[in-house]
């Protein structure tokens, strides 16, 4: 749906557009489901699915790259010693 709704959003944002065309997709982007909008899109562990404690980096949630840097499965990750 991401396409969509950016084409959807540079319509209503151009003013070189007519109202009735703007106002169409109005309508059109409110007919897109809910968890479509890119500000409900979270972070979630490639793994478990676990939404909090995810890095970035991996797509991992912090337990699973704890466990897969214990067996070496991550490479150039190592546990830190001091």
């Amino acid at each position: 749906f991401a396409k969509k709704y950016a084409e959807l959003k540079a319509i209503i944002d151009d003013s070189k557009k007519s109202e009735e065309e703007r106002y169409a997709a109005r309508l059109e982007l409110q007919k897109l489901p809910r968890n479509a909008y890119p500000t409900r899109l979270r972070n979630r562990c490639e793994l478990t699915g676990r939404p909090r404690g995810t890095f970035r980096k991996f797509g991992l949630a912090r337990n699973k790259i704890r466990e897969l840097a214990f067996k070496g499965d991550i490479p150039g990750v190592i546990k830190a010693s001091w």
